[in-house]
């Protein structure tokens, strides 16, 4: 009866899109009636039903925005339904569900599977399986992997007793692969700014877990053949690599003096520490220093890092290194007066260019509306709020200093942002047409000045 009710749920949607969408909120739903419980605060009455909300919805959409201290607000339990949201937030719903759906009778319909095509951007039919498995698999060791050495230095470095170092060791790495950013510290992981063995461990997660499956996989398979991998690998690893030291280079430098964020810190630590700041932007969400104490236009080029992202098809959000790698062989094209656009040995198809700039463009709406309606709301300067919606709308959880303070409304479309984000403004698009047009003529071609 069960199976019979999820599939006539299933039947009810006329896109996959539509299917993931609704399966997040739904999940967001369950979260938070789970966090309004009395017995999910600590010695406190039941949560605020808003703020129960805004971070049910934060661990879902792997953000790490909060507006009450994960550490002091939150009771074991509530910690542990955090925990769970994250990781079914990372896999994805519906591998989730797939995966349920392999495990308990070993087939999976087709609807269920186009849903977790769309959720992993698996590209043929016959892989759904395959990958769900592998995914859930791959994520599971990475994240055990990384709790062992956060556990081992958290007993042996720090003196907690072994089971509160277990613990702790598990939460973050889940929350660190999957790019959530939630931790149980309330100064994130700042306390730890000089030390290696914690910082580097959760910065590895962040970009393992940010690249995406697919490119994963495939270096897997052909790490020692780099002209044979595929153009999603080829632009996520490079874009991503050449992000990583801009940003490690240019932040390091701008805050190198600031008493308030590396200027008090051995050089090693600021280096280490500048490391962190260009990683954590993909969407990963953990601080090692004041974000808030950061000068202007240090959040300036964090909105940009923020803004691209990590890869596709992985735990990070914004528009995607791939979409901007991909955007930049589109100028580098158009400069160059070729009529298609190249990469490598390769050439792109005409739509995937015309994809690109739909998600930029989309997002950037969604930003500048956003960041308009909340300075209204707020009054707080165009810097910090603008830093504000970039990193709920990428999903990274980075903070101007400013979401404790936000009126309810103003948490309201935190949360509506930090959805959008997770799913995608394209894919959100395509969940929201109820129909799909097509034409059995083409019009008269026109060509207007441009530029």
């Amino acid at each position: 009866m069960r199976a019979r009710g999820a599939a006539l749920l299933l039947e009810r949607f006329q896109h996959p899109a539509q299917v993931v969408v609704t399966g997040f909120g739904v999940t967001i739903l369950i979260g938070t009636v789970l966090l309004s419980l009395p017995h999910a605060t600590q010695d406190e009455p039941a949560a605020d039903p808003v703020d129960a909300l805004f971070t049910a919805t934060t661990a879902v959409c792997l953000t790490g925005l909060i507006t009450q201290d994960t550490a002091s607000h939150w009771s074991l339990f509530g910690e542990l339904v955090l925990m769970g949201l994250m990781q079914v937030g990372g896999l994805g719903l519906m591998t989730v569900a797939t995966l349920f759906g392999i495990l308990l009778s070993g087939r999976v319909g087709l609807r269920a599977r186009m849903a977790a095509q769309v959720e992993t951007k698996t590209l043929q039919m016959t892989d759904v399986r395959r990958v769900v498995r592998n995914v859930v698999l791959f994520s599971l060791t990475c994240e055990a992997l990384v709790a062992v050495v956060l556990a081992g230095r958290l007993a042996l470095g720090y003196d907690e007793p072994l089971g509160r170092a277990v613990y702790l060791g598990a939460f973050h790495a889940v929350s660190a692969f999957n790019n959530a950013g939630l931790a149980l510290w309330s100064d994130s992981i700042t306390r730890f700014v000089g030390d290696p063995w914690i910082v580097l461990p959760i910065c590895a997660a962040v970009v393992i877990g940010g690249l995406g499956f697919p490119v994963v996989f495939e270096l897997a398979r052909r790490w020692r053949r780099p002209r044979s991998w595929s153009i999603l690998t080829r632009v996520t690893v490079g874009t991503t690599a050449v992000l990583f030291v801009l940003g490690a280079f240019v932040l390091t430098a701008l805050e190198w003096n600031n008493p308030d964020t590396l200027g008090t810190h051995p050089r090693p630590t600021r280096w280490l520490a500048g490391v962190v700041l260009s990683v954590m932007p993909r969407s990963g969400g953990f601080n090692s220093v004041d974000t808030s104490a950061m000068r202007p236009e240090s959040w300036l080029v964090t909105d940009v890092l923020m803004f691209i992202g990590g890869g596709s098809a992985g735990t990070a959000g914004g528009i995607k290194v791939t979409t901007f790698g991909l955007l930049a062989f589109v100028l580098w094209a158009e400069m160059r007066g070729d009529t298609h656009v190249n990469v490598g040995t390769r050439r792109l198809p005409a739509g995937t260019p015309r994809q690109a700039m739909a998600i930029v463009m989309l997002s950037t709406g969604l930003v500048a509306v956003a960041t308009i309606v909340l300075m209204s709301l707020t009054g707080h300067s165009l810097d910090r709020v603008l830093f504000e919606v970039v990193s709920a709308t990428a999903t990274v959880g980075l903070s101007a200093g400013i979401t404790g303070d936000l009126p309810k409304s103003g948490e309201v479309m935190l949360v509506v942002l930090m959805f959008v984000g997770r799913i995608g403004p394209l894919t959100m698009a395509t969940a929201l047409a109820l129909r799909r047009r097509t034409r059995r003529y083409e019009l008269p071609e026109e060509r207007p000045i441009v530029g």
